[in-house]
């Protein structure tokens, strides 16, 4: 599985992405599990933000949805927070 964050705004304005590819890891069922949830809730256009907060585009094998601060779910927020905690 390939996930993929993008996060955009914020105070400074500064883009930061990341990718995960899950393929091989032994905590692969964890991401897949996260990675569902987050999509679900998701939606399918940016939503509409707060001043100097951070919208989200959250692609998963092929799959993007879209959320931002201050209304992500736990889920997509933990998975958001690994992505670009861990990913290249």
């Amino acid at each position: 599985m390939r996930i993929q964050v993008r996060r955009t705004g914020g105070f400074a304005g500064i883009e930061r992405s990341a990718e995960v590819d899950t393929s091989g890891r032994p905590d692969d069922h964890e991401w897949r599990a996260l990675a569902e949830k987050a999509l679900a809730a998701g939606g399918g256009t940016p939503p509409a933000g707060v001043p100097d907060g951070f919208s989200y585009e959250i692609t998963v094998d092929g799959r993007t949805v879209y959320a931002a601060d201050p209304r992500l779910t736990e889920e997509q927020r933990r998975l958001v927070s690994r992505v670009l905690r861990e990913g290249a």
